[in-house]
């Protein structure tokens, strides 16, 4: 069990540099003049590669929790409310991964309308998710 918890702890923090680092990008990619077309591709190719790595990171930090979760019992039984509530946070982390998918489209379509600001504020989400989901998994609090 103890190999299993290390690898989704190693893939989890894997996924969350690439959540954490791409909408940076995104920013930047806000930011970037009309006229500016190297830049523009150059930063939608890191953010693609990003965005493909990452998600390729993601599949085996959720197959790992999943593994912890039903295969050893992980979380499950009375008093682990705490495992209820980072299931909900981990499924909005999923879900802002798809966002950040979303978004990249809109940008390589050439249809963002957002500005860098929104991007840098959207930016903190998975910091925020992080730090309550590694909260709920030490101090347990319900």
């Amino acid at each position: 069990m103890l190999w299993v918890k290390s690898l989704h702890i190693v893939f989890i923090a894997s996924w969350f540099a690439g959540l954490f680092y791409l909408p940076r990008i995104f920013v930047n990619l806000a930011m970037v003049p009309p006229e500016s077309v190297a830049e523009r591709e150059r930063l939608l190719l890191m953010a693609r590669k990003l965005l493909r790595f990452t998600t390729m990171l993601a599949v085996p930090a959720i197959g790992f929790g999943l593994w912890l979760w039903l295969g050893y019992g992980i979380g499950r039984g009375p008093g682990n409310g705490w495992m209820h509530a980072k299931l909900a946070l981990v499924l909005v982390a999923i879900g802002y991964h798809h966002g950040c998918g979303v978004l990249l489209r809109r940008f390589v379509a050439g249809q963002n309308r957002r500005s860098d600001r929104w991007y840098r504020w959207f930016n903190e989400l998975p910091v925020v998710l992080l730090l309550l989901i590694v909260i709920l998994v030490v101090v347990k609090p319900f």
